[in-house]
């Protein structure tokens, strides 16, 4: 088992090396940049994706009038909108975002750096990665943890009862809503349930923006549970709408699948009842790959299943952090983002495959290749 560990460890090396390698690549082919963005609020014609950025290279943007109308002046013409701005300040603007080296060399830094964890500024906003982080990281777990521990609450029960009731009427309508349900895009959902339930079209019962109301600190303990929930209600219906149907699915074919295996009928030839049979002999069974699925889940609700919700609901978590960083071009925040959540990800299917063991012994990793 330790040897199986360490390999999986070191694997994570050269993963994360690739996937950075990768994603730097796409960037520097990628149209626009950080530079562009400065020269385009200098220029009157900022097209970013958020209002709320400010700081870092505001603060040279602010020092439009260096040289702005030196419009004979040498320009340095790979960036759009350039004419007429002082080469000076150009220059200061690639020193200031690292642009001034070759990419080669910025490559190697920022993986030195990642090393040591130590992910930057960023650009825009005057704050370090590991803070905005910080800040964004309570909305993003608590959809993440409520949402995992809902679809889990409804899911097994229910495929229980459908494996028990295969092809029952109650089988057959089930499945057709779940089938449905998992058809319907979670963003698509979170629209609907806003026009009828949110002020839209039809009833306004429940809020559109943040986790809490005004005042939230000001609330007996009991009320603000409410209010929490209260606002929790929609994006939580919206984001399990998909996990659900997979989780209740995937329940009943685990339980079918042990339903029908020899020590099933050995149970029932001896006397069993159906209730001691199915959660005496099957229940233990039929949710290894449940359980230990649980890391797997979680992180994909916590890291990468909330971004449109997030941006629907007007959420500030990490989803929408990392959506407004790409609009942006705040390299140093999609970097060190893309770094944490690889790394995340990566422990957690390691996690996993240890839960399996941890579930059923008879799984061995010492026989298998990586």
């Amino acid at each position: 088992m330790s040897a199986y560990i360490a390999r999986r460890i070191l694997l994570m090396l050269p993963t994360l090396l690739g996937i950075l390698f990768v994603s730097f690549v796409v960037v520097q082919f990628a149209p626009g940049g950080p530079v562009e963005r400065v020269i385009a609020q200098i220029n009157g014609a900022d097209t970013g994706g958020t209002s709320r950025v400010s700081g870092g290279g505001g603060d040279l943007a602010a020092q439009r009038g260096q040289g702005a109308g030196a419009a004979g002046a040498a320009i340095n013409s790979k960036y759009r909108g350039a004419q007429g701005l002082d080469p000076d300040f150009i220059k200061k603007l690639e020193v200031q975002f690292g642009f001034d080296k070759p990419a080669p060399e910025r490559f190697a830094l920022m993986v030195w750096n990642f090393a040591r964890f130590d992910f930057g500024n960023s650009y825009f906003r005057s704050v370090s990665v590991i803070q905005l982080i910080k800040e964004k990281l309570p909305v993003s777990m608590s959809l993440g943890i409520w949402m995992t521990l809902l679809t889990y609450l409804i899911s097994i029960p229910l495929g229980i009862r459908k494996a028990v009731q295969d092809g029952s009427r109650f089988d057959t309508w089930t499945s057709a809503v779940i089938i449905i349900g998992f058809a319907i895009p979670g963003f698509l959902f979170a629209i609907l349930l806003i026009v009828l339930f949110a002020g839209g079209s039809f009833l306004n019962i429940f809020p559109l923006r943040g986790l809490t109301s005004d005042g939230w600190s000001q609330f007996p303990w009991y009320w603000k549970i409410i209010d929490y929930f209260w606002h929790l209600t929609l994006p939580l219906v919206s984001m399990a709408l998909g996990a659900f149907a997979t989780m209740t699915l995937l329940t009943k074919n685990s339980f079918l699948d042990e339903i029908r295996k020899q020590y099933v009928m050995t149970a029932r030839a001896k006397g069993c009842s159906e209730r001691q049979v199915l959660y005496g002999h099957v229940f233990r069974n039929a949710m290894l790959i449940v359980i230990a699925g649980f890391p797997g889940a979680f992180i994909h609700a916590f890291f990468s299943g909330s971004l449109l919700i997030e941006t629907i609901f007007s959420l500030d978590g990490l989803g929408l952090l990392g959506f407004e960083s790409v609009l942006n071009r705040d390299y140093p925040v999609v970097f060190g983002t893309l770094f944490i959540f690889s790394l995340v990800g990566l422990v957690v299917n390691l996690l996993s495959d240890l839960a399996y063991m941890w579930i059923d012994p008879r799984i061995d990793f010492e026989a298998r290749e990586v």
